[in-house]
């Protein structure tokens, strides 16, 4: 079978409509182009993202059904609250951005990540500018889990977790959940559902309606101390 797909080049940061991406590979939209942080906001901010194997061009994609959480109604299990009593995990945002975007790419296999030194580079600029955020979870001085990805407003694009310990990137959720909804934030994007994130309560959300979210909440703007470098629970106080 033949696909046709949409060449970017390094002229222009456009892209095509996510309604003209394929039903196989699911969301699959266009391919080239580069990963300048201009590029990728834009990205970002029309529902796209980028997603490649070793070996492969860059591909931007935009699947539907779209995975989220609403941060309003997240609810931990209570086998985690209880978990989170004993031992006592601190949490912290944007104190590590460096650190979990390494994590996330390292701990998996060569041959299965997609976050390869290229994208690595372009995320942590997008921190540096502001616009790529980190949650940390620490068992005592050792960073073992958190989350990253960008904020489009108040839309929390998520991007890749890690866990080294126990439960730790099921910690940051939660806590990053509670703090976002608490400054402002309206909806986290995870992208595809899996049964990880499906069973921490993820939902799935047809393309328009997601679409026609990210064009009101990238709008607006998230109270401005939700990402200051601060701890979210510090339990070594």
């Amino acid at each position: 079978m033949t696909i046709y797909l949409t060449e970017l080049d390094t002229t222009s940061i456009e892209f095509p409509s996510p309604f003209e991406a394929l039903d196989d590979p699911n969301g699959l939209l266009a391919f080239g182009g580069d990963l300048s942080p201009a590029r990728i906001l834009n990205a970002y901010s029309h529902g796209i993202f980028p997603w490649y194997g070793p070996g492969e061009p860059i591909l931007w994609w935009s699947p539907a059904p779209r995975a989220v959480f609403n941060p309003k109604t997240f609810q931990p299990a209570k086998s985690l609250k209880k978990f989170q009593r004993k031992h006592k995990y601190r949490v912290s945002i944007n104190q590590a951005t460096d650190k979990v975007i390494g994590l996330c790419s390292s701990l998996r296999p060569a041959e299965e990540t997609w976050l390869n030194q290229d994208m690595q580079c372009s995320y942590i600029e997008l921190a540096k500018m502001g616009h790529c955020h980190s949650v940390e979870v620490w068992n005592e001085d050792e960073l073992v889990g958190g989350l990253y990805g960008i904020l489009r407003g108040e839309l929390f694009c998520g991007e890749s977790m890690f866990s080294t310990q126990t439960n730790a990137s099921k910690i940051a959720l939660w806590y990053f959940c509670r703090h976002f909804s608490q400054h402002g934030g309206q909806l986290i994007d995870c992208q595809v559902m899996n049964p990880h994130l499906e069973s921490l309560g993820a939902m799935e959300i047809e393309r328009e309606t997601f679409l026609e979210s990210l064009s009101l909440l990238k709008e607006r703007s998230i109270a401005a101390e939700c990402f200051q470098p601060q701890w979210l629970e510090d339990c070594s106080e």
